[in-house]
C-alpha cells in the first residue's frame, strides 16, 4: 500500500469509494451518501489544503481516502478531518490507520495546531484524539458529546480553545 496526495484525476475513484464506503439501504444513484457531495464541495472550496487530501492505493487501485480542510477554533486556524473512507473489502487492514497517521505527520510538518473530527472514540483514541471538551474545544452541536474529538499538535497554542467551526461546505450537510 502507498499513500499519496490526491490528484484531480482521482475524483471519480474517490466518489466511487465514498459511495461504497458510506452506502446505506437508501443509497441510490440519485441519492448518494452525503459524504460524496460534501467531499466534492470541500475539494472545490477555498478550505482545501491540497497536501491534506490523501489517497491510499494498492496496485494502482484507490482503496482509501481522507481529507482535512481549513477550519477554526475561535480566531485560531485548525483542521477538520473528514470524510475518511476505506473500501469495505480492504477494511481492517490498517489503511484507515495509515491515512490518519499520514494526516498527523503532514499536519505537524506544516505547523498545524489542532485536528478535529467527528468519530468513534474507541477508534480515534488510539491516535491520541480525545473529547474536544477536554481541550476546551466546543462542538458546533453539543449533542455530539464524546464523538467530537480533537488532537493537539506541537504548534497548538492557548488560542486553540473555544467554539469549533468546520469549513463552509459542512454547513450545507
Amino acid at each position: 500500500m502507498s499513500i499519496r496526495a490526491f490528484r484531480s484525476a482521482d475524483r471519480d475513484a474517490v466518489e466511487r469509494l465514498l459511495t461504497i464506503a458510506f452506502a446505506t439501504p437508501t443509497t441510490t444513484a440519485d441519492a448518494p451518501p452525503i459524504e460524496v457531495g460534501l467531499n466534492t464541495a470541500l475539494l472545490d472550496s477555498d478550505a482545501l489544503i491540497p497536501q491534506l487530501a490523501l489517497i491510499a492505493e494498492i496496485d494502482g487501485e484507490v482503496v482509501g481516502y481522507c481529507i482535512s480542510t481549513r477550519a477554526s477554533i475561535g480566531d485560531a486556524e485548525a483542521l477538520g478531518l473528514g470524510p475518511i473512507g476505506v473500501l469495505p473489502g480492504h477494511q481492517g487492514r490498517g489503511i484507515g490507520a495509515a491515512l490518519i497517521a499520514e494526516t498527523v505527520r503532514v499536519a505537524e510538518s506544516h505547523d498545524e495546531g489542532v485536528i478535529v473530527l467527528l468519530g468513534d472514540p474507541a477508534y480515534y483514541g488510539r491516535f491520541g484524539f480525545v473529547a474536544g471538551a477536554e481541550l476546551g474545544i466546543l462542538a458546533p452541536d453539543p449533542a455530539w458529546g464524546e464523538y467530537f474529538q480533537a488532537l493537539r499538535l506541537a504548534a497548538a497554542t492557548d488560542e486553540h480553545r473555544g467554539g469549533f467551526r468546520y469549513a463552509r461546505p459542512f454547513d450545507d450537510v
